[in-house]
């Protein structure tokens, strides 16, 4: 269970993070575009691309904190 939460946070973090750079930089980089499906297929989402991704990567960070604090199983 420790292994999983560690490789899906540090998914969601590097595609938030990817995210986050692609709207700053208004759209070349589209390297790891994943959350672009997220942000333009959620209807209440769209005009608010660079807030979701930067929760997503928040949300991937949290997700590596909680998994130090799981025991290793």
């Amino acid at each position: 269970m420790k292994r999983f939460l560690e490789v899906t946070g540090f998914l969601l973090a590097l595609f938030g993070v990817a995210g986050v750079v692609r709207e700053l930089t208004g759209g070349w980089f589209s390297f790891l575009g994943a959350t672009r499906f997220l942000t333009e297929h959620v209807g209440f989402l769209e005009g608010r691309e660079l807030f979701t991704n930067i929760v997503v990567a928040v949300l991937g960070l949290v997700l590596m904190v909680v998994s130090d604090r799981v025991p290793k199983s």
